[in-house]
């Protein structure tokens, strides 16, 4: 068996055996606490450093570090999905006790589409390979977009899966537990937390569009693309929880993950040039660019927090 496989029958082995463990404990509906998020943020965080482990010793440092710069890259986007979690949540009216459930089948589902993409991604670069310039151009005018944008806004009415379902499938005013689906006078109806669970996945595909070619400017080996990805994902919902309550104080976050596209879609687009940047040079901008902009958050946000006191 080649290492390849080896890593490949590892990383099968580990996310099957995690995903049973996560499906078995989360059966029943519960609302995940701060430390019980903060377990499986440092669980997911290991796991993803042990696996890197590995491949450094079977692969060799030049892997290991694409898998890491990777990781950090996809990591650092799906930020950006928590706020949109937030907002979707927040329009359905769905409790923090059922949110759980909700994003366990996104990331699920999240997991397949991935799959998807990133075969499409590769196949795509490798036939047409002036597909590196338009997946950086992408990525440069979304991370304009995302910088001078303004607040995102949820509007549901303008989903097309959401109409269509809208159109064919009875759906109830309100959440029914945890299901999402109810039978009622012999009608099988969807409840808002389907609803939601569909723009967590079309939301999902949203990001998926960034995020995967974001990556390609590291590495096009299918193997670390993907897992970098899912590593990233599977650890999405401990985060949220992590972080839902203090969203609101990396108000400049946003900014760094748009400065983030953009410098990866200058990368891409400088990929036949003499001027190609290095993948190390790249962990340390992005590493760069995040951490002041989480710094600044914090400091700019202390800082309103003593104004508003004084005035009150």
């Amino acid at each position: 068996m080649s290492e390849q496989m080896i890593l490949w029958s590892v990383f099968g082995l580990l996310v099957t055996v995690m995903l049973v463990i996560d499906l078995g404990l989360n059966r029943s509906s519960h609302e995940i606490s701060f430390r019980e998020a903060l377990t499986w943020t440092i669980i997911w965080i290991s796991l993803a450093l042990i696996f890197n482990a590995g491949i450094y010793y079977f692969q060799g440092q030049a892997r290991a570090l694409e898998f890491f710069t990777g990781y950090v890259i996809e990591k650092s986007l799906s930020v950006d999905n928590l706020f949109v979690f937030i907002l979707i949540f927040t329009y359905f009216h769905v409790p923090r006790l059922y949110q759980p459930k909700i994003l366990k089948w996104g990331i699920i589902g999240a997991l397949v589409m991935r799959a998807l993409f990133i075969w499409l991604g590769i196949e795509l670069l490798e036939a047409f390979h002036w597909m590196i310039y338009v997946f950086g151009a992408i990525l440069i005018v979304t991370g304009i977009k995302m910088a001078f944008g303004g607040d995102e806004k949820i509007e549901p009415e303008k989903n097309p899966v959401v109409r269509l379902i809208r159109r064919f499938v009875p759906i109830t005013k309100r959440v029914q537990g945890d299901r999402l689906f109810i039978s009622k006078r012999g009608v099988r109806a969807a409840t808002p937390l389907f609803l939601a669970l569909v723009m967590v996945e079309s939301s999902d595909v949203i990001f998926a569009l960034d995020s995967i070619p974001a990556v390609f400017a590291v590495t096009r080996d299918p193997f670390i693309v993907y897992t970098s990805n899912v590593f990233a994902i599977m650890g999405l919902r401990a985060l949220y929880f992590l972080l839902s309550n203090v969203m609101g104080m990396f108000v400049y976050l946003k900014l760094g993950i748009s400065c983030v596209l953009a410098f990866v879609g200058v990368k891409m687009l400088l990929v036949d040039t003499r001027f190609e940047i290095p993948v190390l040079f790249s962990l340390g901008v992005i590493f760069g660019v995040l951490a002041i902009s989480i710094i600044t958050s914090i400091v700019v946000g202390n800082k309103r927090h003593r104004i508003s006191d004084k005035s009150d």
